[in-house]
């Protein structure tokens, strides 16, 4: 008796231990078709360029909110915007994953390890931010950028919690933590890593602020008379307008920096409109870029004896100029409650 026991002992474990083989299996097998999956959805999103996110003047902003948000491409830059910005670790948007080394790492090391640990498997659509820990003698004792020629203490990995696309998904941020625990295991480093499912209501958290401050304010000037594309090119570059790249869009800056823009305009034809657009987040409230737009469309509006619309037809009233001054103050308050200021390396990061 005690024999046929142990038997079915051993029958029951070798059951187990297959069942737990095929659920690995069918989970690798999910994993791998949802990667390939959100990268052809990615790629689908690129071409809806906020068409999606643009709010009538006299709706307000309450449907803004419940638009689909997409994400802008990053292959077709359509002004003459400065230079990408280098961005930071910023533990308010970010999953931060500290890595810390009993003794110094060379930077070429990290750097080595790190590329080879990001070649492994699929790309995540949110890339890695990788800062360490300065420790050479005479240098300041602060993050950094991996440099070649530096040894660092610590290391920060971190991956974004959510943009216009929506919050981490589950599966992205479980291979994220499991890259970094791999890559501290190679290098011998203690790990400090907050919990997944922290992180993921992080995440939710993050993408419900952004939903309600992803808008896009529009301005629509009316023009009695169609102007030729020379003379309407003239008036806006009268006005401090610059053409984009594409040679339909007009960019306006300020400080070397993108405050609002026209939707395309068709330069074969001859032109009875032009949209200015306003990107909320992502200028600063400083900037006074709703002011400001207003008062180039009011401009151009005298300029070709013109009117201001809204997205209806309908002129553009004084309360509902109040009423989007109101909305926009409610905006720029929530979005500093957050600690994402308008304009901000943080909001550029998260409105993108």
């Amino acid at each position: 008796m005690t024999s046929l026991g142990l038997s079915e002992l051993q029958f029951a474990l070798a059951v187990i231990g297959l069942l737990i083989l095929l659920f690995v299996l069918i989970l690798n097998i999910y994993y791998a078709h949802a990667r390939r999956k959100a990268g052809s959805q990615r790629d689908l999103a690129l071409d809806e360029l906020f068409v999606a996110r643009e709010p009538s003047l006299n709706a307000g902003f309450a449907q803004a909110a419940n638009q689909e948000r997409v994400e802008p491409s990053l292959g077709e830059s359509t002004s003459n915007t400065p230079p990408a910005t280098i961005f930071t670790i910023d533990p308010r948007i970010d999953c931060v994953i500290t890595l810390r080394f009993d003794e110094s790492i060379s930077g070429v090391e990290l750097l080595s390890e790190i590329e080879a640990l990001s070649d492994e498997g699929g790309a995540p659509h949110l890339p890695w931010i990788c800062e360490g820990l300065n420790a050479d003698d005479g240098a300041p004792e602060d993050w950094e950028q991996l440099k070649a020629d530096a040894s660092y203490a610590e290391l920060q990995l971190a991956m974004q919690l959510a943009n216009r696309r929506g919050p981490i998904g589950v599966l992205e941020l479980s291979d994220f933590c499991s890259r970094a625990q791999a890559l501290a295991e190679t290098l011998g480093s203690q790990i400090d890593m907050p919990s997944v499912s922290a992180m993921l209501e992080s995440a939710k958290e993050l993408d419900v602020l952004a939903a309600e401050s992803d808008i896009q304010l529009s301005i629509n000037v009316v023009f009695d008379q169609p102007l030729r594309w020379a003379n309407f090119d003239a008036l806006m570059r009268q006005r401090s307008f610059q053409l984009a790249r594409n040679g339909r869009q007009y960019d306006f800056f300020s400080n070397g920096s993108l405050i609002f823009n026209s939707a395309d305009v068709d330069p074969n034809k001859p032109v009875a409109q032009v949209t200015l657009l306003l990107e909320v987040p992502l200028v600063s409230h400083e900037e006074r870029a709703f002011e400001r737009m207003l008062s180039e469309g009011v401009e151009i509006a005298q300029a070709v004896h013109g009117r201001l619309v809204d997205d209806n037809g309908i002129n553009l009233t004084e309360n509902t100029v109040i009423t989007i001054r109101q909305h926009l103050d409610i905006l720029y308050a929530n979005l500093e409650k957050g600690g994402i200021a308008a304009g901000s390396s943080t909001a550029n990061r998260l409105f993108s």
